[in-house]
């Protein structure tokens, strides 16, 4: 089984560097339709048995935009724990806010996930992350037992970010070692053993996009 993992498109809250987390949003920007189709372009190659996505409207609607261009349109389930990082306090602020306001959380989110204590935030930790995003990904695993299936798992940078690294035996510590996970991108698992093991085919695909990224685009 593979397992494509799918960022949500460019919203208007990434443009401006600003954190959005589980309990904020913003839409996405009206170009990342555009790129999302380009997502579809390279997808449509490979038939996916399902698609799962996070409910917050920006995976949501990169979710339903990128079925219309995968052969069959398979079917669209919204799982709640594949939701974004809950953030706390840092949700709606930009980044050099945050980073003003709480910088050892800050600091920590982005460079340390080890040392993340969320808790004046009110935050949620990436242990706390990974516990509740893990059950999700191996009920879809053992939902499909067959061999060479294919589904996409639409959801978010941050918290894709975790739970890859954690499917792939990542210490906390070195969750970010990788580097980020940019709008529209993709990344790859495989499972031979129905989610006891994973390995890695690739990571943060976005050569199928027209444009040069920046470093708004990834987190």
């Amino acid at each position: 089984m593979r397992l494509f993992f799918l960022r949500h498109g460019k919203t208007e809250w990434n443009l401006e560097s600003r954190y959005q987390g589980a309990g904020g949003d913003s839409p996405l920007l009206p170009e990342s339709y555009d790129e999302i189709k380009q997502a579809g372009a390279y997808l449509k190659q490979f038939k996916f048995d399902h698609i799962y996505a996070s409910p917050i409207k920006r995976a949501r609607d990169t979710a339903r935009t990128v079925r219309q261009y995968l052969p069959g349109r398979p079917k669209l389930s919204l799982l709640s724990r594949l939701e974004e990082f809950h953030l706390g306090k840092m949700e709606g602020m930009l980044f050099k806010e945050a980073q003003t306001r709480f910088p050892e959380e800050f600091d920590a989110f982005r460079n340390a996930p080890a040392d993340y204590r969320p808790v004046e935030i009110g935050g949620e930790s990436f242990q706390e992350l990974i516990n509740r995003m893990t059950p999700a990904i191996s009920m879809i695993v053992n939902n499909y037992p067959e061999a060479d299936q294919n589904i996409l798992i639409v959801s978010h940078g941050a918290a894709l970010n975790a739970e890859i690294n954690a499917l792939l035996g990542t210490p906390l510590a070195h969750l970010r070692d990788r580097g980020g996970l940019s709008n529209t991108s993709t990344t790859i698992l495989e499972t031979l053993d129905r989610g006891a093991h994973y390995d890695l085919v690739a990571w943060n695909k976005t050569d199928y996009l027209k444009r040069k990224l920046d470093a708004t685009d990834t987190i």
